[in-house]
């Protein structure tokens, strides 16, 4: 199912970055391998259940993001990007390694089924090499899915990638590696013992509060999102604390409704960036509805879910999320989610104030491309999916039922 949805999401990338590469001084085809290897990492990382098929995937992701992200090469931002990726992520990696190279000194397996079963057979669990080995693998994880205090990478790294590679980097890679997340913790049993949830609950809510905070603060409508998505993965370890398969899917289905929304808002960017200008600034999107109704509709569909507003696949996903968090009884996390959702309340719904705001003059307009274009149609379809799943999503969920039955 993770599988199908990577590749669902990479393919949407790719037809955004269709229009967007057009007239780039940069040659197009490199991209599209470097995308098709990006893809395959996360498949791996998906797959995996041993940690060699772990670092192996998430190295493959990696070292094709390096370059994704610096690939308009005559762009300092877009080179920032890379560097600044090249650097953290290396060093993550670094933390990630040691981490398990501890943790495999302590139990002499790498295979996370293993893991429970030597825990369980009287393994100390607070040895002093587990203990270190599992806080470093946190770390890698925290880095990966941008988690507070991981998290200072994500907007630079947003804003000065290329659109299309900002939307994969904030869905697929972030997919792929809460995936692996989901089955390292459950399958090894570690997510149950010691001081794993309270570490767990401390990311959690240091996540939902500093993205939303930190978002309030934005005229860049790519950092904007870029915080946004810190916050959404502190919801999504609201679940991961309840546990269970009722958590499993509700996870799922958020990281779908989350999928679908940053696409179509990473997608509405790339529709409206030009080979001169990055569409990326608050002041870009004044006015558009008078300009360009169709792509204005779009982006306040995917504010809208973002924002948790019913009738959305977003609303759904969150509702789900509350109900695992309130159902296993962790009331102190399912506060910082109801009242850090109102704070986004506030930024994204300024966004959509800013669409329908008055037009400004006609040499202060930002490029308003047409919606019927290979890049609209995606967006189009994305919206489709977006209010579908929102109004009746049982059949999806009943998919995901089966799909998840493993993990748990």
């Amino acid at each position: 199912f993770y599988i199908g949805l990577t590749i669902a999401a990479a393919f949407a990338v790719a037809l955004l970055a269709f229009h967007y590469l057009d007239g780039q001084d940069v040659h197009c085809e490199e991209f599209y391998v470097l995308l098709l290897v990006a893809t395959l990492g996360s498949a791996v990382l998906v797959a995996s259940s041993h940690f060699a098929s772990f670092f192996l995937g998430l190295e493959i992701l990696s070292v094709s993001l390096y370059a994704l992200n610096a690939y308009l090469k005559t762009r300092a931002r877009s080179l920032e990007a890379g560097i600044k990726y090249l650097i953290l992520a290396a060093s993550s990696a670094a933390f990630l390694l040691f981490g398990m190279a501890l943790i495999y000194s302590q139990l002499g397996t790498m295979e996370f089924s293993t893991i429970q079963v030597r825990l369980a057979s009287g393994a100390n669990f607070f040895q002093p090499l587990l203990l270190v080995g599992t806080a470093l693998v946190i770390t890698g994880f925290g880095f990966k899915l941008a988690l507070v205090p991981f998290h200072l990478w994500t907007p630079d790294i947003y804003e000065g990638a290329p659109a299309p590679v900002s939307a994969f980097v904030a869905t697929v890679s972030k997919g792929a590696m809460f995936a692996l997340l989901l089955r390292y913790f459950y399958h090894s049993g570690l997510c149950r013992l010691g001081a794993i949830p309270l570490v767990f609950t401390i990311i959690a809510i240091a996540s939902m509060a500093a993205g939303n905070l930190l978002a309030l603060l934005q005229d860049n409508v790519k950092r904007l999102l870029a915080y946004s998505s810190i916050a959404h993965m502190g919801y999504l370890l609201v679940a991961f604390e309840a546990g269970g398969s009722r958590a499993a899917e509700a996870i799922t289905f958020y990281l779908t409704a989350y999928f679908i929304t940053m696409l179509g808002a990473f997608g509405v960017v790339a529709v409206m960036s030009t080979p001169g200008h990055e569409a990326d600034r608050l002041q870009d999107y004044r006015g558009l509805f008078w300009r360009s109704p169709g792509l204005a509709i779009v982006f306040t569909l995917m504010l809208l879910s973002l924002a948790v507003i019913p009738l959305t696949a977003g609303f759904v996903g969150k509702f789900y999320v509350l109900a695992s968090g309130a159902s296993s009884a962790l009331w102190s996390l399912v506060f910082v989610l109801v009242v850090t959702s109102v704070f986004g309340l506030f930024y994204y719904l300024r966004v959509v104030v800013t669409l329908f705001a008055e037009a400004p003059r006609v040499d202060e307009r930002s490029p308003a491309p047409s919606l019927w274009q290979v890049s609209g149609y995606v967006v189009v379809v994305l919206s489709i999916l977006l209010i579908g799943l929102g109004v009746y999503p049982t059949f999806f969920l009943n998919a995901i039922e089966k799909a998840v039955a493993s993990l748990v």
